[in-house]
């Protein structure tokens, strides 16, 4: 299977990939798979995963739009609210294909916190009209936006696991990173460049640059909205928005704490960046997937500071890191996760601090096998770290979690360039790991807030 670094990077909305992306996705092909059909009543049954954390990360409301004909990258967030207080009072939804039913969320979305045999993140989507059932699919929301109806699921049991259908083949196809270094060797290629070659499968060179430095302005654009917003984020556990104010205090520290400013502001800078970002993903506003939402902000962060602290950095250097970050990505999400739901929070967190570390050291000057150790710092100190978010809001301790794993980010890439490649673990050998952690580790721990943190907070 082939995957594309856009497929790991999407503009969508908040507040995760795998519970409001991939659903809205999933919903909206649904609703034009039925066409002409006539359609009177539509029920929505949520599973696993998807119903134990649907309501705090808004999964009903995101299938909704969907069967409305909304797309995560296009559908503007500040109309989502009013469109759904019109449904309550009574009016039609109109579906994708024009036609108007009538639709009551209290009768017509079902919650079944049953897991089905293939993903935890799997709902049921059934369209009748009167009492005959016209259309119905199970999809399963695989984290990062990607998801797969139940032909595909059935198919990839065939295949052993092998999940999606780009065939499209590769100069240099690879399946784990000794492969993907062993052919950096052999073409005398750095890992950024073996990745632009292999995208040249789908795109221009051209158009390539051109779509990554969307991506990357869509990742500022966060940033930026992040550090002006204020406020409390909805959800009902009243957590305040800090980027705001710190920025505040980065811009103009008080003059108590000037020395203590000017001794980690560098830290501060790359905090405040990923706070931003993740508040943002918490209100449901635009986002980019990166290899998740509820881990969206360590890329960016990185990203950010390398730009604002780097004297001679460029646009090339974008395009580099997040090619880069994209092969770590990929490598991932082949050998083991990018969800939550299905490994714990070391496939979103871990996953991104790694990409971030391996893009970093890439647009450093780092060789390939210093890139691979990087990536591999990154995920290995991330392992076991569990999906617990309480109240199923991507929030506590989600928003923290990122800043934090961004530095982690900066100081696995500087330990990598500090040696020269060379390393006792294989990042394959911490994949793998990955892997195995995340099937031995109990379902509370994964993104069901039954357990951890979401059930020995305080207040919930």
């Amino acid at each position: 299977m082939a995957i594309s670094v856009f497929d790991l990077f999407r503009i969508g909305i908040g507040p995760s990939s795998s519970h409001t992306v991939g659903p809205m996705r999933a919903a909206r092909d649904f609703a034009l798979a039925l066409g002409d059909a006539s359609v009177t009543r539509l029920v929505i049954r949520l599973h696993g995963s998807l119903a134990a954390t649907g309501v705090g990360h808004g999964t009903d409301q995101a299938v909704i739009m969907g069967l409305m004909g909304e797309a995560p990258e296009s559908i503007d967030p500040d109309t989502i609210a009013s469109r759904l207080e019109k449904l309550e009072e009574g009016e039609p939804l109109l579906l994708a294909n024009g036609q108007p039913i009538s639709f009551s969320r209290h009768h017509d979305v079902q919650w079944d916190d049953t897991c089905l045999p293939f993903h935890p993140n799997a709902m049921v989507l059934s369209a009748y009209c009167d009492d005959a059932l016209v259309a119905t699919n199970t999809f399963y929301s695989l984290g990062g936006g990607f998801y797969v109806d139940q032909s595909k699921a059935d198919q990839a049991k065939a295949d052993q696991g092998e999940v999606g259908d780009d065939a499209t083949e590769l100069p240099y196809p690879f399946e784990t990173a000794a492969e993907l270094l062993a052919l950096c060797q052999q073409h005398q290629l750095r890992i950024s460049q073996l990745m632009l070659e292999n995208e040249k499968a789908w795109r221009s060179e051209a158009a390539i640059r051109e779509a990554l430095l969307t991506i990357w302005h869509a990742m500022s654009d966060s940033i930026e909205n992040g550090l002006r917003a204020t406020g409390h984020l909805p959800g009902g556990l009243n957590v305040r928005r800090r980027a705001q104010l710190l920025h505040q205090q980065l811009l103009h520290p008080p003059e108590n704490q000037r020395l203590i400013v000017s001794s980690f502001t560098v830290m501060d800078w790359v905090n405040v960046f990923a706070l931003a970002v993740n508040e943002e993903n918490a209100a449901g506003r635009r986002m980019v997937t990166a290899p998740t939402n509820g881990a969206a902000g360590i890329v960016p962060a990185v990203l950010a500071y390398y730009l604002k602290f780097e004297p001679d950095a460029s646009e090339a250097d974008v395009v580099d890191f997040l090619l880069t970050a994209g092969a770590v990505g990929i490598l991932c999400k082949k050998n083991a996760s990018i969800s939550g739901a299905e490994v714990g929070c070391q496939g979103e967190v871990g996953s991104a601090c790694a990409m971030a570390a391996a893009g970093l050291a890439e647009v450093l000057g780092g060789s390939p096998g210093q890139v691979e150790n990087a990536a591999e710092i990154g995920l290995e100190h991330n392992l076991g770290l569990t999906c617990d978010p309480v109240g199923g809001l991507v929030q506590v301790p989600c928003i923290e979690r990122n800043a934090i794993a961004s530095v982690k980010a900066i100081n696995a890439a500087r330990m990598a360039m500090h040696g020269d490649g060379e390393h006792f673990i294989s990042l394959d050998k911490v994949i793998r790991t990955m892997r195995d952690t995340g099937r031995d580790m109990q379902d509370k721990y994964k993104e069901t807030s039954k357990g951890g943190l979401a059930v020995n907070a305080i207040e919930c």
